[in-house]
């Protein structure tokens, strides 16, 4: 790696570490790493690989955050070790340091930067999308250089998109860029009569197996639920306040520099190459379909800027076509130009590597390649500081993202609830408002029979089906005003407590209340 750039490399590698390792877990994350305290074979709201991985590092290693997120760490690597492998066929090996280039900027990008340090699905979603991708245009270039291809190659991808399809049902748009690639290119077709891509197809769609088995067991909910999330509106009609929100989310998130170096890249690719390759087509057809289904799905429905973010993957690989000056004289052009006598094109070559030695960047690209640069790190240490030292929102207004101020407090909140739990006779369950700070209660206790009370279809009303195991117990309820307890639910118990209040305050500026109602002989019914 060029010095100049050393230390935005190191910056961006600091607040990842502060990140993983020193910030309390996302609700999210909670939730998800609960759903690993609890082996199934799917999940209400996602698939189930993120799930079965938190319950196998906890089972090895213990509850911490360092184990939480130790995957990110495993599936960091192995996503930036395919991309040097992506640079290294593309440009060939002595354009090995266009994947320093190619690191930077996507850790320059807030959306990857956030999505790759949280412990989501999206994590697992796009390394094996991204592994997937490589190996079928590998095998695509294959097929069209000697008729046949690398058969394992086909293979590791349809068993790579499979494990992407386990981690979020998102790479199926991957898939189907995959579809509309071997449909548009003619070179392409006659691999529909081979019957190697059918026991791919087989392969990858093995991933739905255990998917179907839990939802034939609970009347099909996750499908509707994801049905109902994105087209469920009971009424057609055009809604453009999430639409605009998409779009724009999406630029600011990508970055909006990337978002035009990415167009710039689609142009200017086929000349900088080192090979002939399907690549540039695979990049634009994953994009494409990925990005128009989610963008028309906003104007009717809701779609979330992350949605989308296995469609930018192929397209970082394409960026050093327009940041980089090594690519300054392409070795298309070197070949086809017959007005150079080969003592001249030596000498343009030649200098072309004396120019590249003292600049890394393209002349008139360098301060965007730095505006890019300033614009990630401002993102990533705002991120930072506003999940590990303080809710920044909070500056600003008592309501507003509410979320995010769940990160904080747990501590205070915990060592209450054991306290109270203690003047309690019996042995009380704990519950609360919402699947958020049940989660959030339940790592921080490390107890994984924490229960959520809520109006709101989630995971636990799939491990609490019946009132039975509660009946004549007593309870701890804690709340929020984000989630406010109901009478109703204070109605299915005996007698209930005057609330405690657990205000969560830092550097001596109030955050949040959380509050902590006491319930004598729980009789059950609908909450």
């Amino acid at each position: 790696m060029p010095r100049s750039l050393l230390p935005f490399f190191l910056a961006f590698i600091f607040l990842r570490l502060i990140f993983w390792f020193a910030t309390f877990p996302n609700p999210d994350e909670a939730y998800y790493w609960l759903w690993g305290q609890h082996p199934a074979l799917s999940y209400y709201d996602h698939p189930p690989l993120a799930a079965w991985i938190q319950g196998l590092f906890t089972a090895i290693l213990g509850r911490s955050t360092f184990t939480l997120r130790l995957p990110n760490v495993f599936s960091n690597a192995i996503f930036f070790y395919t991309y040097y492998q992506i640079i290294c066929y593309l440009y060939g090996d002595k354009n090995q340091r266009l994947f320093w280039l190619v690191v930077l900027l996507i850790l320059a990008s807030p959306l990857y930067f956030l999505f790759l340090s949280l412990a989501w699905h999206d994590h697992l979603l796009i390394t094996f999308s991204l592994i997937s991708a490589y190996q079928f245009i590998r095998f695509f270039d294959g097929y069209i250089a000697d008729s046949r291809g690398e058969s394992w190659r086909l293979y590791g991808a349809a068993g790579a998109i499979a494990l992407a399809i386990l981690s979020k049902y998102n790479a199926v748009f991957v898939v189907l860029g995959f579809g509309a690639t071997l449909i548009v290119d003619k070179r392409l077709r006659s691999l529909w009569c081979d019957r190697r891509l059918y026991f791919a197809g087989a392969i990858a769609l093995s991933a739905f197996i255990p998917i179907v088995l839990w939802n034939l067991s609970n009347d099909f909910q996750s499908f509707r639920y994801y049905v109902d999330r994105s087209v469920g509106t009971g009424s057609f009609s055009l809604r453009f306040s999430p639409f605009f929100n998409f779009v724009l989310f999406s630029i600011l998130l990508v970055s909006p520099m990337l978002c035009y170096g990415f167009c710039q890249g689609l142009k200017r690719v086929e000349r900088s190459l080192s090979i002939r390759t399907i690549y540039p087509t695979v990049a634009f057809w994953v994009f494409i379909i990925s990005s128009i289904t989610l963008t028309g799905i906003s104007l009717l429905s809701a779609a979330l800027y992350y949605w989308n973010i296995t469609a930018y993957l192929l397209l970082f690989p394409l960026l050093p076509a327009f940041f980089s000056q090594e690519l300054g004289v392409p070795e298309s052009e070197r070949n086809q130009n017959s007005n150079l006598s080969r003592n001249t094109l030596q000498s343009t070559i030649q200098n072309s590597k004396l120019k590249t030695q003292n600049s890394y960047f393209s002349p008139s690209h360098k301060l965007l390649f730095f505006a890019t640069q300033c614009y990630g790190l401002l993102f990533a240490t705002l991120l930072v500081a506003h999940y590990s030292i303080f809710p920044l929102s909070a500056l600003f207004d008592k309501e507003t993202d509410p979320d995010s101020r769940m990160l904080f407090g747990w501590d205070r909140v915990a060592a209450v609830v054991k306290t109270q739990a203690e003047a309690v006779s019996g042995e009380p369950f704990l519950a609360t408002t919402d699947y958020r700070s049940a989660s959030a209660l339940a790592y921080q206790l490390n107890n994984k029979n924490v229960m959520a009370m809520s109006d709101r279809v989630d995971q636990f009303d799939f491990w609490y089906t019946s009132d039975a195991a509660f009946k004549g117990r007593n309870a701890l309820i804690l709340s929020d005003d984000w989630h406010p307890v109901k009478p109703e639910l204070l109605a299915q118990f005996d007698r209930t407590s005057e609330r405690t209040t657990i205000a969560i305050s830092r550097f001596g500026i109030w955050i949040k209340n959380y509050y902590l109602v006491k319930g004598y002989g729980f009789r059950g019914g609908n909450s």
